[in-house]
């Protein structure tokens, strides 16, 4: 067997930052960032956020990323009857999105098949409580109800109630965000540059060993 070592993925804390503490957030604003492909389960989201509107009907779903899926979702989103609350901002540059993150109130990531993704982690840097399914590398970043609130695929129901319970427990939904917070500091440049280091002192005889300068990549 040929060994392997993990090397997560990297977040950038300069761009992606809570809000200041008296900054005003947008109202049960709830975020998709992911791309309009089937395996993101976009449909599951948007069949959740029915159930949410049932408790909350001021709530609004925006689903941020482009995809072959756009046209279909938004049929979805007339049949269901909730075209009204449901945004399609498209692709955004990473200012825009670290922007639309940290003025958010929940950041969902309802996919299908995952292994370490970004969005999630971006979301935790931003200090916004993350639901999200518990597939491929996701449990491995964020831990059920300590870190984020973990559901199974392709269930909208308990997509739903884990999402209206950081709705209706805003002191819940806080406590998520700080650990989040501090856990995501794990994937900082500064944390995984010595990582990346020793992988290549391992494959290159006589490397050096030391990690490169924040700011550069191996």
């Amino acid at each position: 067997a040929m060994p392997a070592r993990v090397v997560p993925n990297i977040i950038d804390i300069q761009r992606f930052v809570p809000l200041p503490p008296d900054a005003p957030r947008a109202h049960r604003q709830l975020l998709v960032a992911r791309n309009l492909e089937t395996l993101y389960g976009n449909d599951v989201a948007l069949r959740a956020f029915v159930q949410v509107r049932q408790r909350h009907a001021d709530a609004q779903l925006l689903i941020a990323g482009s995809g072959p899926q756009e046209a279909e979702l938004k049929a979805l989103c007339q049949s269901l009857g909730v075209a009204d609350a449901v945004r399609f901002t498209g692709r955004l540059e990473r200012d825009e999105m670290a922007l639309l993150l940290r003025s958010s109130t929940v950041s969902i990531n309802p996919t299908r098949v995952d292994n370490m993704p970004n969005s999630v982690l971006e979301a935790m840097a931003s200090g916004v409580p993350v639901v999200s399914t518990a597939v491929g590398g996701v449990p491995y970043i964020v831990k059920d109800g300590d870190t984020a609130l973990l559901v199974p695929p392709d269930d909208p129901a308990a997509l739903a109630a884990a999402v209206l319970r950081l709705l209706d427990d805003p002191a819940q939904a806080q406590r998520l965000a700080t650990a989040a917070l501090q856990q995501v500091q794990r994937y900082t440049w500064a944390q995984v540059a010595p990582l990346w280091a020793a992988v290549y002192s391992e494959v290159r005889p006589g490397a050096a060993g030391a990690a490169p300068a924040l700011g550069q990549r191996p």
